[in-house]
């Protein structure tokens, strides 16, 4: 057994601004481990000491993400080590070759049988990579995910759903989004993040992925044609509430 977790390391969009002329200005924003993977790495973590094995952080993305200050920021998060994809290229790709590629790494942490994400992504806030990583993995997803346990065929998770919460069980391995508020995430001390300077974080080239997804044409929702129907008098909402079940809106 072997806990995995998917990271994004981006720039936070809140720290960009527009200029007069409409250009996004990125110089201000800095990149960091997205602010929602702190939660799952942490979740990771807990079940990773409970059942003494070995967390593993992987990430697709630039260059940057095997530079030194990434690696310390998402080592000193909980960690024990990492494979990375970096390469430029990267930033041109969609989320299922994203998704194609994370499930490579996945396949290559020995004994992974449970990878964690955050609830999103800040940069894209898709809510979709975890989902189409574990198609790619033959996996079961689950989302909103609050709490998660080992058994002896698989794993008990706990998922937030409207009115209250459920707990899952599920045999074999599994992926899942933490909800953002499932654990509260360690803030790492000074100690963490020297000690994550020593973590090894390995890189590797980038896997062979088998969907190529392209746009091929966009398009403008037809425009359609207004009523402007005006109700007046004192039975107005009647009149409107007949129109609305006319029309099958109510």
């Amino acid at each position: 057994m072997t806990v995995v977790v998917a990271y994004k390391y981006a720039a936070n969009p809140q720290d960009a601004s527009v200029g007069a002329d409409g250009v996004v200005d990125w110089s201000r924003a800095k990149s960091a481990v997205s602010e929602y993977d702190p939660v799952a790495i942490q979740l990771g973590r807990n079940l990773a000491d409970a059942e003494g094995v070995e967390l593993v952080g992987v990430t697709v993305g630039k260059s940057d993400v095997a530079g030194s200050m990434a690696k310390k920021n998402a080592m000193s998060k909980g960690f024990d080590r990492g494979v990375v994809v970096a390469d430029d290229a990267t930033a041109g790709w969609n989320a299922t070759k994203v998704a194609s590629a994370l499930a490579e790494l996945v396949k290559s942490v020995e004994g992974a049988d449970i990878l964690l994400a955050g609830d999103s992504s800040i940069d894209e806030g898709a809510k979709i990579v975890p989902a189409l990583v574990a198609g790619f993995l033959g996996w079961p997803a689950f989302q909103g995910v609050s709490a998660v346990a080992k058994t002896a065929d698989g794993y008990e998770i706990t998922q937030n759903v409207p009115g209250g919460s459920r707990t899952i069980a599920v045999s074999g391995p599994v992926v899942v989004s933490a909800s953002s508020d499932a654990v509260a995430p360690k803030v790492p001390s000074m100690k963490d993040i020297l000690a994550a300077g020593k973590k090894p974080v390995e890189k590797v080239e980038v896997p062979s992925v088998d969907v190529e997804v392209a746009v091929v044409g966009r398009s403008k929702p037809e425009r359609k044609a207004r009523k402007n129907k005006i109700f007046e008098g004192a039975d107005a909402p009647a009149q409107l509430v007949a129109a609305l079940r006319a029309d099958g809106v109510l």
